[in-house]
């Protein structure tokens, strides 16, 4: 019996020992896949690859993907291979390379690569993650709700939301209490995006609580189980995923969003209602097959055309749409205040220009006026420059593709990382990098620096096509607060500022909290 134990035993730890090992040579083998390609290395580490920082929650995937393009510059490398984890990503750090993965040789580079499962996960069948021919159909139905046209019928709901924003300034001013910032933008721009995109008027400045803005935050928390959730996103295989039915969407996120969308266009299609707002077009496209300038969701006959969009294709772009617009526009501005405030003469330049602007339409925010702001557009794209809201971006290639004047060959299927931050605090490309320049959008100043070192929307064929609602709304958001009040730093603010590592998205640890002074 003894002699059967011990066996049994022997047998045990032989099996595990085995398996051990053989996972080890596996993530080993996994872990050379650029070393057999013939590209530059850092030093991956078993099981963490070269991510182990933001893996373990001490990095941003910001921050360290900047550390891994610093790592390659030091080295005098035009390009490297990375791990996040186990699984490659072909890192560029020369903006001629990026010029033909985003540009010249798109065909290769069609899809950002990212999971998602339009059935199990409606919510993630979104523009920014569909594919290939989707992809190509989605964007150009949907380009023509982004015109300059489109913009501009939209202009008055967001102007109306500076009113709120207003009271709740005020109220900081009066009381001489710093107010936390990107709190009040994001509010902000929940209302915005809210009343544009679903055609409701959440409220979430007069109420922080709303279920707006509890949700909005939600999708971009990264608590530990977000944080593991992701990791098993990038270590599994796609078709593992689909087979758990993996959600990228938290249940109660997509149960919320779903059932907002779905009763507010059922009313709106009942009661022929219209609004000057994203989600009309998006009824049109549903329902007509097509955007038009009238007021009406069906046909003349009371019919519907040939449908362009389903009820969750629908609900997909109006989910990114809220979640892209009301995040990426609230962390831009309050980036931007946060430099005013270290640097009062260009707030003041700014402000004076805002002031003159508006002078000609009566004090008023018009469109006209808002499009007049030409500084304001350089301290924006100097804003975006330091601190891209989306940091990192991806690309998958699509087809084997060769490297130009190298040898280096990409695989289908090889995941490409474009770490826009560290490009854009490249002190080769922008001197000084940390200090806050706007005249580096002066006109000259671009032409002599390579287009592609400036991207925080992306570039090439799947450049963000909400780019121009973007600015748009930041410049509205700056425009109003900065014609009212005089901007300075609370001692709350910790400096050097540090990122909050629980956000996907750039986003200050502790928050950007400012004095507000009321001007006469």
């Amino acid at each position: 019996m003894t002699f059967m134990t011990e066996s049994l035993i022997f047998d045990i730890v032989t099996i595990i020992s085995t398996i051990v090992v053989l996972t080890i040579a596996f993530w080993k083998w996994k872990l050379s896949y650029w070393d057999r390609v013939g590209l530059p290395t850092l030093s991956p580490i078993l099981f963490f690859g070269d991510t182990k920082d933001v893996l373990l929650g001490r990095l941003t995937f910001g921050e360290q993907f900047q550390e891994l393009y610093k790592k390659l510059k030091a080295k005098g490398l035009k390009h490297g291979g990375v791990y996040l984890g186990t699984r490659p990503f072909y890192l560029p750090t020369d903006p001629e390379i990026i010029k033909h993965i985003w540009q010249k040789d798109f065909q290769h580079f069609v899809n950002h690569g990212n999971y998602f499962d339009e059935e199990a996960d409606p919510l993630s069948g979104h523009l920014f993650n569909l594919e290939d021919a989707k992809w190509k159909n989605m964007r150009v139905k949907l380009t023509p709700t982004f015109t300059s046209r489109k913009m501009k019928m939209m202009f008055q709901t967001l102007a109306d939301c500076t009113h709120g924003l207003k009271d709740i300034m005020d109220e900081g001013a009066s009381s001489g209490s710093p107010v936390d910032i990107k709190e009040i933008l994001g509010r902000f721009t929940t209302d915005i995006i809210g009343s544009v995109a679903f055609g409701l008027e959440c409220n979430s400045l007069k109420d922080p609580n709303t279920l707006f803005r509890m949700y909005g935050k939600k999708i971009f928390e990264l608590s530990t189980g977000r944080r593991l959730h992701l990791f098993l996103q990038f270590i599994l295989p796609e078709r593992v995923l689909h087979a758990m039915k993996f959600k990228v969407t938290p249940s109660d996120v997509e149960t919320f969003f779903m059932k907002v969308i779905r009763d507010t266009v059922g009313y709106r299609e009942k009661n022929n209602v219209y609004r000057k707002d994203f989600l009309h077009m998006l009824i049109q496209l549903k329902n007509r097959g097509t955007v038009t300038d009238d007021e009406k969701i069906t046909e003349d006959n009371g019919k519907t055309g040939e449908k362009a969009l389903t009820m969750n294709e629908l609900a997909a772009q109006s989910f990114v749409f809220f979640a892209a617009g009301f995040e990426t526009s609230s962390t831009t501005v309050t980036f931007a205040l946060l430099e005013l405030a270290l640097n009062q003469d260009i707030q003041q330049k700014l402000r004076e220009e805002i002031n003159t602007c508006l002078a000609k339409s009566n004090g008023e925010l018009t469109y006209q006026a808002i499009m007049e702001m030409t500084y304001m557009d350089k301290v924006l794209q100097e804003t975006l420059r330091k601190y891209p809201p989306v940091p990192f971006l991806t690309r998958r290639c699509t087809k084997d593709y060769t490297i130009p004047e190298t040898s280096i060959k990409l695989r289908k299927g090889d995941h490409v990382g474009i770490s826009v931050v560290g490009i854009q605090n490249d002190p080769e490309y922008y001197p000084d990098p940390e200090k806050f320049v706007p005249e580096r959008f002066n006109e000259e100043n671009k032409n002599s620096r390579h287009p592609f070192t400036w991207m925080p929307f992306g570039e090439g064929p799947r450049i963000c096509i909400g780019l121009r609602f973007g600015m748009l709304q930041s410049k509205v958001g700056l425009a109003a607060l900065l014609k009212n009040y005089k901007i300075t730093l609370n001692s709350k603010t910790k400096m050097p500022i540090e990122m909050e590592k629980s956000s996907f998205i750039t986003s200050v640890n502790g928050g950007v909290w400012l004095n507000v002074e009321k001007l006469s």
